[in-house]
Order: C-alpha cells, then structure tokens, then sequence
C-alpha cells in the first residue's frame, strides 16, 4: 500500500492566503521527503475555507520543491471551464512536470460556484453531461495529431482553425505523457455513478473514506463499469481519502484530534453537510439525529486517530471491510499549530506505514 495525500485544502477564513499556501507547500514538501508518492489538491471558487481557486498555481510552485512526488488536481471542475483552456493548461502543467503529475476531474462543482460562472443550477444531470462533452473536447485535442479537430455539442462548439503553413499557426498542443496523464474520478455519494464511470472507462477510482458503511459499495460500482467495456479493474488503482490523525500516544492523539480534525468539522464540514443532508454518510444507524455526529462519534467511528499501532490497527480494519485498496490518501489539515500536521504526518510515513507495509 502507497500512501498519498488530499489537500482540499482546509484553510480557516482567518489566515491569509499566503500563509496558507506556504503551509500547504511546506507541507507538500515534507511529504516529498517523507516518501508520500502523491498530493491531489482541491479546487472551488466559492467555498471560504477551501479557498484553491487555481490549484494549477499550488501545483507548478511544489513541483519546484519536491523531486519524487506526484502531483494532482483534486479536483478540475470540468463544468467551471472551457474545455480548450483546460485542456491546453492541464497539458502545460504535465510538460512542467515531465510526467509527475496526475490529472483528477470532477463532473459536479458547488451550487455557488456555477452560479458565479452563469451556469444555471437546474439539474445534476445537466451539469454533467456539460462535464461529459468538455472531457470528450479535451481528450479529443489531445488525441488529435493533424491539427484537425471539431466537435459541435449541447454546450460547447470547438473547431479548430485551418492549418496555416506559412504563419505556422495550428492546434498542436498535447501533454508531455502519452497516453495523457492518469485520470483521477473523486466519488463521494454512495452507489455513485462517477464511480461507475471509472471502472467503464478504466480510470482512477478516488473515492471519500467519509461514506463510512457505503464505502465498500463504490467498487461494486467500479466493477459494473468495467464490465460494460470488458475491462478488469485493479484494487491497486482504488484511491481511499481518510482523515488521519497520529500521534505518539492514544491520548495525546485524542487530544490533539479534537483541535486537528475536531474544529474544521464542527466549524466547516458538519455545517455545510447538515445544510446538504449529507451527514447520513456517516450514520451507523439511519436512524441516528444528526446532532448525534458530533467529535465523539467521529473519533469513534469514522476517523483514523491514535498511536502508531492503534492507527496501523484502523488501516488494516478498513482495508478489511472494503476488500482491499491500493492507496491510502490522508486528508490534510490547517491547525494554527503546523507542527501537530507535520509531526502526525511523520510519525504515520516512519511508524504507521512498516506496520502495513505487507497490505498490498
């Protein structure tokens, strides 16, 4: 089993922008040292506490400051933007990376954050399919080697100009790996259908570890994707993002949680999620109120929080209820206290990864 990381980010509204960023790539870079193998980072417009508006730009920063990791987009919001400029900016970023570098796509994005870019918030299914024809127009000019390209669709029409010889003046630009970088698909509802859609079309699988009971469910789906393009998925694909917290002993780890992972889930997480009516993703029980996810429960039930073994402990019980994954993605945070992320991060590489590192 690999270990990555997913940087949401979750930043407090009270930090400034640029000290956060310098903590993420401080952290990133750390990571990098540690031997994480890879960070996806996250994007949304509207959303205070993930405030990654163009995680492109994080991206290009830590691939000056890290030699071995792969870096990702966790994820582009296809339906925020013009298939051509993503995908002459997403190619660019590969060939500034020379290949280390991932590239996660995601079909839905914030109601907020389609309102600002004057996209109608009628139906999920629209929203998607506008996400289905930007990939189509993406990969499509990717796979494109005579400059010759069109595609008349609902939402988009792309027609690439007629070939000047003179001026020399074409579409002509692919991203440095050939096939293109690996696609990621981020799946957080139960029976999800982004899920399915990765198995059909051989794709990243990255599901959220937050579903709880249902997480198993996502390679179900997974499976029945693949089976319509008779392909055979690998469990050694399928991305897990949990949040993680490890510390040098069972109570100081507790202790340290509830500021860690407690205060951005009673501030940010529970809150956005109960307006959703998401939190039953975590329920043991349908029938729990929803006030009964509070930080007790969450350390009980749904986050990995210990010492060493206690942690390594979680993994393997996790891993045990789902069959079997390949890479384990710990959720970053943003305390005001760095070090408590640092040091949780270093003792889960240098003592909680020897202790599952037959997990395969």
């Amino acid at each position: 089993m690999k270990f990555g990381m997913f940087m949401m980010p979750l930043h407090p509204p009270h930090r400034g922008f640029s000290e956060s960023y310098e903590r993420d790539l401080e952290l990133i870079t750390l990571a990098d040292q540690l031997g994480v193998h890879e960070a996806w980072i996250g994007e949304h417009i509207t959303e205070m506490w993930e405030n990654a508006p163009v995680p492109e730009l994080m991206i290009a920063q830590a691939l000056c400051k890290t030699e071995n990791i792969t870096l990702g987009t966790g994820v582009t919001m296809l339906p925020l933007h013009h298939p051509v400029d993503t995908a002459h900016r997403i190619a660019m970023l590969d060939h500034l990376a020379k290949g280390r570098f991932n590239w996660g796509i995601g079909l839905r994005s914030l109601a907020t954050d389609l309102n600002l870019y004057g996209i109608e918030y009628n139906s999920m299914n629209e929203v998607r399919d506008r996400s289905k024809e930007a990939l189509d127009i993406i990969l499509g000019m990717w796979a494109c080697e005579d400059g010759k390209f069109g595609y008349e669709g609902q939402y988009y029409q792309v027609h690439a100009p007629d070939i000047d010889p003179i001026l020399e003046r074409r579409l002509y630009y692919n991203p440095y790996q050939f096939p293109p970088p690996p696609i990621g698909v981020a799946a957080s509802s139960m029976r999800s259908e982004t899920a399915r859609m990765a198995g059909e079309r051989g794709w990243i699988p990255m599901s959220t570890g937050l579903l709880g009971p249902d997480l198993a469910d996502h390679w179900t789906m997974v499976e029945d994707g693949a089976s319509l393009s008779g392909l055979i998925p690998s469990r050694s694909d399928w991305r897990i993002s949990k949040e993680i917290y490890v510390g040098e002993s069972s109570e100081s780890a507790r202790a340290e949680a509830r500021i860690v992972l407690g205060e951005p889930f009673t501030q940010h997480r529970w809150v956005n999620q109960k307006a959703q009516g998401t939190l039953a993703r975590y329920k043991s029980d349908p029938s729990m109120p929803d006030e009964a996810i509070d930080v007790d429960y969450m350390l009980d039930n749904v986050w990995i929080v210990g010492d060493p073994q206690e942690c390594a402990d979680k993994i393997r019980q996790l891993y045990k209820e789902v069959g079997g994954f390949g890479r384990l993605l710990f959720i970053t945070q943003d305390p005001d206290n760095h070090s408590l992320m640092q040091n949780s991060t270093k003792l889960l590489m240098e003592e909680v990864a020897p202790l599952i590192e037959d997990l395969t």
